[in-house]
């Protein structure tokens, strides 16, 4: 391929080509708004490359890309773009693991916990009075009870028995559960426990997808629609923004801001933190992270993005956008192969809800993002589980002198 063709094919890529009466009229690319004609049946065009020195230019190829691309098999030409969906395609399950695993989940699940939590810092006491329950009991109690998905009254059964089993250092009543929610101290505990939980999995997960949901809750909220004139109410709910690998599933960031936070601005942390413990060769999205910048980020990262494009989305911008549109445009199978992985990260969440509850059964704001951290710790513990029976990895939480314990105790 000539530099001309590959220039007329970037042209065609990432520049609309409108076509009229008199011809194509393709966009200059000298930085100008000026416009060039091309007649693609006499192979002409305005522009000086054609005109004084008689080469086919590189808008000619442009045209002819543009019209390859626009005919159908049958010859017709159309205007309307279409879009190739990748074969989809079913793996096998390893049923025997699989077996393994879920017979003894719940005594392994317990293990687990209790090994992640000993990472956890005592708060500094603060004032005088009965001493609290600590921290690392605690943090065990809320993720069990929301594994469980039971009542606190009907969780404290196994209270006792995770006690009697040396899981606690002492009793804790059921119903005490539901005050550990609502501790704001807990938040950020649990965030860096579902990042650390996601570790042991770093020799399996290099491809990752980004996405968000919700979780609906009790509360009700109530607001006047100016519309109809009536005062209306509707659910409170939790919008959790995460990052997840493709393979297992496993959850390696999480972030819960206001239910009404956009979610582009949510993907660099969100990479940011999954690269911080995993190698990034992959990271796909909807169309709600396409930028220039989350393209460039992934790249900062080592890795590639397969973000889906919107549909007046030009790579006028340059630069690795383009190159990736322009990659979409004219490799679409290809492409699709790497973006469809996105469907995981969907998979994830609808694990998390059909296991423990799509909706929360706290009543404060505080309450209602811990209980959803709870989720995704016991979601993330569940899947090392399954992956120690298939593949054979033994969890270690807290290496010597590791990061992620110097992060939770900065925390």
């Amino acid at each position: 391929m000539s530099t001309r063709e590959e220039r007329g094919l970037a042209i065609a890529a990432i520049c609309k080509l409108n076509k009229t009466s008199n011809g194509w009229m393709v966009p200059s690319q000298s930085g100008t708004k000026r416009n060039y004609r091309v007649d693609p049946e006499s192979q002409t065009c305005s522009c000086p490359d054609h005109m004084e020195a008689g080469h086919k230019c590189k808008h000619i190829f442009a045209v002819e890309f543009t019209i390859k691309r626009e005919i159908g098999a049958d010859g017709t030409v159309t205007e309307t773009r279409t879009l190739t969906v990748a074969e989809r395609r079913t793996y096998q399950q390893d049923w025997p693991a699989y077996n393994a695993a879920q017979s003894v989940e719940k005594d392994r699940f317990q293990v687990l916990l209790h090994d992640l939590c000993q990472g956890i810092p005592e708060p500094i006491r603060t004032c005088r009075g009965r001493k609290p329950h600590s921290a690392k009991d605690s943090v065990f109690a809320s993720v069990f009870k929301v594994y469980s998905t039971f009542s606190s009254r009907r969780f404290s059964s196994d209270l006792r028995e995770a006690h009697e089993r040396g899981f606690l250092s002492k009793l804790i009543p059921g119903m005490k559960v539901v005050t550990f929610f609502e501790n704001p101290v807990f938040t950020p505990i649990l965030t860096q426990l579902v990042v650390t939980s996601a570790a042991p999995l770093q020799a399996v997960e290099t491809e990752f997808a980004v996405d968000s949901s919700g979780f609906s809750s009790s509360k009700f909220e109530r607001w006047y629609d100016h519309k109809y004139g009536v005062t209306r109410q509707k659910y409170v709910w939790v919008k959790a923004h995460i990052a997840c690998g493709v393979k297992t599933n496993v959850i390696t960031a999480v972030r819960i801001l206001d239910k009404d936070a956009a979610d582009g601005p949510q993907f660099k942390p969100l990479v940011k933190a999954t690269a911080e413990n995993f190698r990034v060769d992959e990271v796909s999205g909807d169309n709600a992270y396409c930028s220039r910048k989350n393209y460039e980020l992934v790249e900062e990262c080592g890795g590639t993005g397969f973000i889906a494009f919107k549909s007046g989305a030009t790579g006028g911008v340059g630069g690795l956008f383009a190159k990736m549109l322009h990659y979409f445009r004219f490799r679409q199978e290809e492409f699709l192969a790497h973006y469809n992985k996105r469907s995981n990260v969907e998979s994830t969440f609808s694990a998390v809800k059909r296991k423990f509850g799509d909706a929360v059964r706290s009543k404060t704001d505080v309450a209602m993002v811990n209980e959803v951290l709870c989720k995704f710790l016991a979601h993330n513990l569940c899947c090392l589980i399954q992956e120690q029976h298939e593949l054979g990895i033994e969890p270690v939480f807290w290496p010597p002198e590791s990061s992620s314990v110097a992060q939770l105790r900065a925390v």
